[in-house]
C-alpha cells in the first residue's frame, strides 16, 4: 500500500509540474518602414498569406483584391469558420472583407485569435511568440511596466497620459498595432479634458485612408509628452482626429505602432495585463519628425 501511495504522489507531482511547463510557438515577425508588423500564415490549408497582427481588430480580415484574385477557394464571409495556421498552431476564425490593409500584407488578424494565451511581440528578435503561460522572468524584470487591460466590446485598451503646457490628461487608449502612426487623439476627449490643443504646434494637415478606402482629414501636431506606464516619450508628432471616429458611440484615443514598436511587449490575455519594456527602437526618429524643429 505504501509503495502504491509513493507512485501516486510521484505521478501527481509530475502532472502538476507539466501544467506549469511553458509551451511556446515562435513565429518570424516582419516590420516594414510603415510600421506594419506581419507574419506568414496558411489560410484554409491552401493559401500562404502575409497577415498583419492588428490588436485593434478581431478575427480575420482579407482585402477584396485577395479574396477575388489570390485565394484558391472562395470563402464564405462573416458566418463560416476557417482554419488559419500561424506558426505550428491552427486557429479557427471567421473571415471579413476590407478594401485596404497594412502595407505589404494581404489582410490582418486580431488579438482574439489568441484568447487565453500570452502573446509576446519581440522586436529585438523579430519574433511573435505565443506562450501557454507567462514566463517567470517577465514579472521579475523591473524594466517592464505593467498596464491593466480594459475592454470595450471586443477591443482592449490601456491607460496612458498626455501632457502639454502644464495640462495633463489620463485616458484609456486603444492598443492598436494595426495603426501605423504614433497616436490618434480624439478631439471630443481633448475638449472634455480641457487639453490645450491650440498650443500644440501644427506639423502638417493630410488626408488619410480608412480600412474601407474612406478619406479622413487628419492634423499632425507636436505633443510635448506621452507617458505610458513609467516611460515617457517627448515631442511626439501625434494625429488629431476631427471626423470619422473609429468606434461608434465611444470617444477614444489610439496608441499606434510607431509608438508601440518601441517596446517589447507581453499581452497577457489570461490575467488581462500588458507588460512593456523599451527595446532598440525606443529612440528611433518619428516619420513626421523629419524637417521639423522641436525647439520652437
Amino acid at each position: 500500500m505504501k509503495e502504491k501511495l509513493v507512485v501516486y504522489f510521484i505521478l501527481l507531482y509530475s502532472s502538476v509540474s507539466a501544467q506549469k511547463t511553458i509551451i511556446s510557438d515562435s513565429i518570424p515577425l516582419t516590420i516594414n518602414e510603415q510600421n506594419t508588423i506581419f507574419v506568414k500564415a496558411i489560410f484554409n490549408e491552401k493559401d500562404t498569406l502575409n497577415l498583419n497582427f492588428d490588436t485593434g481588430t478581431t478575427e480575420l480580415i482579407l482585402t477584396n483584391n485577395v479574396l477575388k484574385n489570390k485565394l484558391k477557394s472562395a470563402p464564405k464571409l462573416y458566418n463560416t469558420f476557417y482554419n488559419l495556421k500561424i506558426g505550428n498552431t491552427i486557429y479557427a476564425t471567421k473571415v471579413y472583407d476590407a478594401e485596404l490593409t497594412g502595407h505589404d500584407t494581404d489582410g490582418r488578424f486580431g488579438w482574439d485569435i489568441f484568447k487565453d494565451k500570452i502573446v509576446e511581440i519581440n522586436y529585438d528578435k523579430n519574433l511573435l511568440i505565443i506562450h501557454s503561460i507567462l514566463p517567470e522572468n517577465v514579472e521579475k524584470d523591473t524594466k517592464f511596466t505593467k498596464l491593466s487591460i480594459d475592454f470595450y466590446e471586443d477591443l482592449f485598451l490601456v491607460e496612458s497620459e498626455i501632457k502639454q503646457c502644464g495640462v495633463s490628461n489620463k485616458e484609456l487608449f486603444l492598443f492598436d498595432t494595426g495603426y501605423q502612426r504614433t497616436v490618434m487623439l480624439d478631439n471630443d476627449l481633448l475638449k472634455q479634458g480641457e487639453f490645450p490643443t491650440e498650443k500644440m504646434e501644427v506639423i502638417k494637415k493630410v488626408i488619410m485612408k480608412g480600412a474601407q478606402g474612406n478619406e479622413i482629414p487628419v492634423i499632425t501636431s507636436n505633443l510635448k509628452l506621452l507617458k505610458i506606464g513609467k516611460y515617457k516619450l517627448k515631442n511626439v508628432p501625434i494625429q488629431q482626429l476631427t471626423t470619422n471616429k473609429p468606434l461608434k458611440n465611444k470617444n477614444i484615443h489610439i496608441l499606434g505602432n510607431e509608438v508601440l514598436k518601441r517596446f517589447n511587449s507581453f499581452l497577457d490575455f489570461q490575467n488581462n495585463v500588458v507588460y512593456l519594456k523599451p527595446n532598440h527602437l525606443f529612440n528611433d526618429e518619428y516619420i513626421d519628425q523629419k524637417n521639423y524643429n522641436y525647439d520652437k
